[in-house]
């Protein structure tokens, strides 16, 4: 028999706010949150604009000492984790902390960190390098630092898939929960890729709009797209299972009932033209939540703002749901929080999870010229109010890899 799983936690910390109040506050605002680089310099680059995490106070929530050593990514991890932990109204003395897993995936990891030690060790000496070079810059320790603040002692497992870490890490722990090797996880994930090596390496690959206008840079699904503008950021959850959290009198935010994963199997960067892969991963996930596709009220695409995902995802979707792609709504958050790699998948799922509990639709934002390809309802420009009872967030990665997760109003 499997067991039902539940979000009883949220925790963010995002270009368009560093809490998960003040994120979906500025989706109700459809608040913009990309700008100009500020993290280094850009002014001989090509790339100027970013959504960047602005004003991050971690007094109180993480000893500055610690702040010194951790590269960004680890510290936007622990400040969504602290969030999503107090949020849930854990209390570590009443649980069973080997049954407490950590799934936080990542595209890349302390990529910070390798930016700077690697500068250090071509302009100085290998030896002047930072003892914390290799714990800074390994995956697993983005996780494994959460771990250790919470004491969580079941499964660590850092899921890295790219651009769809997040999504799969969330998957990986709704099974590890539904099948009963834990009651309760961390899932989601975090990135910190702006800096000279990020930006610059996903410019020359010719990913990133090179506009430098932040109101038409991050425009999904809109027939000016031409690249994906980069971000930073943490999006977490606590996921657990049904009983456990009833036993002790939880905030339930939503019930978490299907995950589908699967690998074009086509090309390094390329989505495959005949959509197939994400086309199956949907299915996969109805099929797992043993939900109808005419059930599904609202899809958080992947919409990176790049012509060939936009096209495919979207004939991904209407491949699966036919006629009723056309009722459902899209809205594509990324046009607001940029693409935060790794992280992503976390900030949206987080997202898709208020959008259900508030019955409203987060809007597609700067969609202003529709693109024939791209024909389905993407919710332009403002947040819709539309009764949500079951929703779905697709990620897609590099190496072809899909991901979808399926989260329905909790009823009791």
């Amino acid at each position: 028999m499997k067991r039902r799983v539940v979000v009883t936690g949220l925790g963010a910390v995002t270009p368009i706010g560093n809490n998960v109040p003040d994120m979906w506050n500025s989706v109700l605002q459809s608040k913009n949150g990309i700008g100009d680089i500020t993290l280094y310099d850009v002014s001989q680059l090509k790339v100027k604009i970013a959504a960047e995490v602005k004003n991050l106070n971690t007094e109180g929530y993480i000893d500055p000492r610690e702040v010194k050593r951790m590269d960004r990514v680890m510290v936007l991890a622990m400040m969504a984790a602290i969030e999503a932990y107090e949020d849930s109204g854990l209390d570590a003395e009443r649980i069973n902390l080997n049954r407490f897993g950590t799934f936080i995936g990542t595209g890349i990891g302390g990529l910070d960190t390798i930016n700077q030690e690697a500068r250090k060790a071509f302009e100085k000496s290998p030896d002047r390098m930072s003892p914390f070079f290799i714990p800074n810059s390994i995956v697993n320790l983005v996780g494994g630092n959460v771990a250790i603040r919470f004491q969580a002692k079941g499964p660590c497992l850092p899921i890295v898939t790219a651009c769809s870490s997040a999504t799969n890490s969330i998957g990986e722990a709704f099974r590890y929960i539904r099948d009963g090797y834990c009651e309760i996880a961390f899932a989601g994930g975090s990135e910190a890729p702006i800096n000279e090596l990020g930006v610059s390496g996903f410019t020359v690959m010719r990913a990133l709009n090179m506009t430098n206008d932040k109101d038409n840079a991050s425009i999904p699904f809109d027939k000016r797209r031409s690249g994906f503008v980069i971000g930073e950021g943490a999006g977490l959850m606590i996921l657990e299972e049904y009983e456990h959290a009833r036993a002790r009198n939880a905030k339930i935010y939503a019930e978490m009932i299907g995950y589908g994963t699967t690998c074009d199997a086509f090309h390094i960067t390329a989505p495959d033209e005949t959509a197939s892969g994400i086309s199956r991963c949907i299915e996969l996930a109805l099929e797992d939540a043993n939900v109808k596709p005419e059930w599904i009220d609202y899809i958080n695409p992947h919409g990176t703002s790049t012509p060939l995902n936009d096209k495919f995802e979207t004939l991904g979707i209407k491949n699966v749901f036919k006629e009723h792609a056309y009722k459902l709504n899209i809205g594509a958050t990324k046009s607001m929080h940029g693409h935060s790699l790794g992280a992503v998948g976390g900030i949206e799922a987080v997202i898709t999870i208020k959008a259900i509990g508030e019955d409203i639709v987060p809007p597609t934002i700067n969609l202003k010229e529709p693109d024939p390809d791209c024909d389905l309802n993407y919710t332009p420009n403002f947040p819709v109010k539309r009764k949500v009872d079951y929703a779905i967030s697709n990620s897609v990665g590099f190496g072809g890899q899909n991901a979808t997760i399926v989260f329905k109003k909790y009823t009791g």
